[in-house]
């Protein structure tokens, strides 16, 4: 609540008023959270799924998978930010979070996006130097080269959650404390701030433009040297089996760089609150369940394994009864 500051009119922020889904009906509302806990658990699950799956099968100890994993527990830490807040601002309709909540949510949000940019990059990546240069892909994608692109992918979104989330909540805050948003995003918070922020606004439309773009700029170039190696193979039976291993990939890169750009890259004039509500859901909720799903799915290593760990699970809990 805004705490009055001895000697002027100004008022301290102590904690904000997320606005999340208040304006709609109570029934709405339990529905909302019913659907969203349903997603949730999907998410969780999913995730926990492929992490636990490529760890025991030894089939899927190659890059792919490594990075596939570490994606997957990125997911999750992303759901883990959001979600059960949301979840707990539906049941209880205790919308409050404390500065220092907030601050924290923001911090994490920021770095764990960051870091699935770059992760879909790596990936992209990754998927480049397979079909483009089969051969020596096994030498080249050793497990050093491994986990030196993951600790590159993972590595950027500390500084970039630091400076905004520090930046940010250095300024005074004041009047209102209501952040008209179901977490605590940089826009929302940005509009309580009663100072100068012309230089924060150019250097998050500056930082946002790098890290969403310079990884986007990477995949591109990634998937226009294999499309060109594609097109290449003589069979039409080759072709589809080697765009059947990056398709996966690439169907995930599509909804979340095409969710983040419309949230983020829109004009103000068409960027209305709910509209920048509805496309927020996309990417840090909807996509985050989607994800285990279609590399599920859509690929049979995945499936042949998880077909393999069930029957294993199945066997050893019939030796033991």
């Amino acid at each position: 609540m805004p705490i009055p500051v001895t000697g002027g009119n100004v008022t301290r922020v102590s904690d904000f008023i997320l606005m999340s889904f208040s304006s709609l009906p109570t029934e709405i509302q339990s529905l909302l959270f019913m659907m969203f806990l349903i997603i949730y658990l999907i998410t969780l699950m999913g995730n926990s799924l492929i992490i636990l799956v490529t760890l025991a099968d030894s089939m899927l100890h190659s890059p792919t998978y490594f990075f596939l994993r570490n994606l997957s527990f990125l997911e999750i830490g992303f759901n883990l930010v959001i979600v059960p807040k949301m979840l707990g601002t539906l049941l209880t309709r205790d919308t409050t979070i404390s500065f220092l909540g907030c601050a924290i949510q923001m911090y994490f949000f920021f770095f764990f996006g960051v870091a699935e940019c770059f992760f879909l990059a790596t990936m992209a990546y990754d998927r480049y130097l397979a079909i483009c240069n089969p051969l020596h892909y096994p030498i080249i994608m050793n497990q050093r080269t491994c986990a030196k692109l993951a600790a590159a992918s993972w590595f950027p979104g500390f500084p970039v959650a630091t400076v905004q989330t520090t930046w940010l909540f250095s300024f005074p805050f004041c009047g209102t404390n209501k952040v008209n948003h179901f977490f605590c995003d940089s826009p929302p918070v940005l509009r309580l701030v009663c100072a100068n922020t012309a230089l924060f606004e150019i250097y998050a439309i500056i930082g946002t433009i790098l890290v969403i773009m310079t990884p986007c700029m990477l995949i591109l170039c990634s998937y226009t040297h294999i499309a060109a190696a594609i097109l290449k193979i003589p069979s039409a039976k080759g072709k589809r089996k080697a765009f059947s291993t990056c398709s996966s990939h690439l169907l995930v890169v599509s909804l979340f760089y095409v969710s983040s750009s419309l949230t983020y890259f829109q004009p103000k004039s068409n960027n209305s609150p709910k509209s920048k509500k509805l496309l927020s859901l996309s990417y840090t909720i909807v996509t985050p369940m989607l994800n285990p799903i279609i590399y599920s799915l859509r690929n049979k290593e995945v499936k042949n394994a998880l077909s393999r760990t069930f029957h294993k699970a199945i066997n050893l809990r019939n030796c033991i009864l």
